[in-house]
């Protein structure tokens, strides 16, 4: 049981951590500081959780990976002992990281702006990173060449 709880403490943090860099954080962690607590008062714990955030995000913005890693590894030993000190909490952990799964992120959001300029396009213009699964319907029809000798 004890390493169940381990992995389950493990994915809460990962996904915890991998939202804190996240339009979603506002809405997590409230919930996590809350499950953290245990009946406490949150605001403690939630005053934690955002100063995590904010290493975080300083340490993402500057390229510290370790860093990044040793706040994930903090939350991971929190959440292993709040699981240790009330097994039943295993459950609960478990509705809320299924509920937050449609959140997770899989690396850091970013935001690219692209400008195409002059010449002439006969269909769509992709610049990108990863794409897939997309699927183009019609599209623009190229002029035809006037035949030679008019």
């Amino acid at each position: 049981m004890e390493a169940e709880l381990a992995a389950l403490a493990a994915s809460g943090a990962t996904t915890f951590v991998g939202l804190m860099a996240t339009e979603a954080w506002s809405q997590v962690r409230g919930r996590l500081a809350r499950f953290l607590a245990r009946g406490d008062d949150s605001g403690g714990v939630d005053a934690e959780l955002e100063e995590s955030r904010e290493e975080l995000v300083a340490a993402r913005r500057s390229g510290d990976e370790e860093s990044a890693e040793d706040i994930a590894a903090a939350w991971r030993v929190r959440l292993r002992r709040a699981l240790r000190d009330n097994p039943e909490a295993a459950g609960e952990l478990r509705d809320l990281l299924d509920e937050l799964a449609p959140h997770q992120a899989t690396g850091p959001t970013v935001t690219v702006n692209n400008s195409t300029n002059g010449g002439t396009y006969y269909g769509q213009v992709i610049q990108a990173h990863d794409i897939s699964g997309l699927t183009f319907h019609g599209g623009g029809t190229a002029p035809r060449p006037e035949p030679e000798g008019r």
